[in-house]
């Protein structure tokens, strides 16, 4: 835990610079650190650097000040942009050394993701203390760069440290989650849902965009997991009006459509209410998503990206299965009938529900922000 006090005199003079991503699973466990070290009685003074603001809404509430630095990202498959890219990259470089010599923070805690590299290559360059965060099993590109020159880097998977090139300077604390989602849930929170406290509820995440191929499924399993659950479905944006549409004409029944709620997007005080509600999660394989599962104790059934797309969500997956509190499902062998059949053994056994349950739990660790706050807030005052 941070001490508030040791800190008061000196911590409004203390300038931290967060970068990371361009994602949600980049930017909200920035948010998470963010809360922690704005509740010091003399908050640092905090900025956000990255080619856009992602949420300007959440940087305005946190009082966090944009930095724009252009950054190129370089995709996984052969693409001309990866050239362009990459020049707008260098060109980024540039500008990150000109604003961080104009700011000099005392620390820059980089969450990684193709926007973080030129500020962590600049931060370098100028002496910068670089803290990295790592969500994934194993680290990716971004931060396999960052932690050549980082002084710590942290880490929420064991596997991540054989991938580090500097393992004396891995510490492993978990991720940093925002605070509403560690929180109860609303004590209206069935109604808001608009579901029957009387049936078990699955709960279906996509990722902040959804998934087709997620959606897809669900919908052609809607007639069989209608009969006994409620099914709260995050679609992303994108897709609500057709899992509606469809929905209508595969469940012509309103008496049993009625169990199925499409939600385009969950804001965080709604998916805090379904994740309390759930009894299970299906859910992407994204490491700030299986940590916010982990954190709720709930038994999980894994559909990570095809290999071909991201290694990194299949990693994540098999590492958390393999603490026995979820299980993974390949998309490209998935059917209506396999899902509802892992479902069925998950629900139907009461030992494999509670071990599910209790592995999740002990996986996560509900005050990583307040840890890596004050990992960063140290190294800040040494600088």
């Amino acid at each position: 835990m941070i001490n508030k006090n040791s800190m008061e005199n000196d911590a409004s003079h203390i300038r931290i610079l967060l970068v990371g991503g361009g994602t949600g699973g980049h930017f909200f466990p920035l948010i998470s650190i963010a809360e922690t070290l704005n509740t010091l009685p003399l908050k640092p003074q905090l900025y956000y650097a990255g080619p856009t603001p992602y949420d300007t809404a959440m940087l305005l509430k946190e009082q966090i000040t944009f930095v724009q630095i252009p950054s190129g990202k370089q995709r996984q498959y052969f693409s001309f942009l990866n050239y362009l890219d990459f020049f707008k990259t260098f060109f980024g470089l540039f500008v990150a050394f000109f604003k961080l010599y104009v700011i000099y923070p005392d620390v820059i805690m980089s969450k990684g993701g193709y926007t973080s590299v030129p500020v962590v290559i600049a931060g370098a360059l100028l002496r910068i203390p670089i803290i990295i965060h790592e969500s994934d099993a194993i680290i990716g590109k971004a931060n396999k760069i960052g932690a050549k020159v980082a002084r710590t880097v942290v880490t929420a998977y064991d596997e991540t440290i054989d991938s580090v090139p500097k393992k004396n300077s891995v510490i492993k604390l978990g991720i940093p989650v925002r605070k509403i989602l560690l929180s109860n849930p609303s004590s209206n929170a069935i109604t808001n849902l608009n579901v029957d406290p009387d049936r078990p509820i699955l709960l279906v995440l996509g990722g902040s965009q959804g998934a087709e191929r997620i959606n897809a499924l669900i919908l052609e399993s809607l007639d069989e997991l209608l009969t006994d659950f409620t099914v709260i479905h995050q679609t992303g944006t994108q897709h609500i009006e057709v899992c509606k549409l469809s929905a209508d004409t595969l469940i012509p029944d309103a008496s049993i459509r009625k169990h199925y709620h499409p939600i385009a997007f969950l804001d965080a005080t709604t998916l805090n209410d379904a994740y309390h509600l759930a009894s299970i999660v299906i859910s992407r394989a994204g490491s700030t998503s299986i940590y916010e599962i982990a954190l709720h104790g709930k038994p999980s059934i894994l559909i990570p990206i095809p290999e071909d797309v991201s290694h990194d969500q299949r990693t994540n997956a098999y590492a958390y299965a393999r603490t026995g509190a979820g299980s993974v499902m390949e998309e490209e062998n998935l059917t209506d009938s396999l899902l509802r059949a892992e479902i069925d053994r998950i629900m139907q056994s009461e030992e494999i529900y509670a071990k599910m349950s209790s592995s999740a739990r002990n996986f996560g660790a509900r005050d990583t922000g307040e840890r890596v706050a004050e990992l960063v807030m140290k190294t800040a005052q040494e600088h």
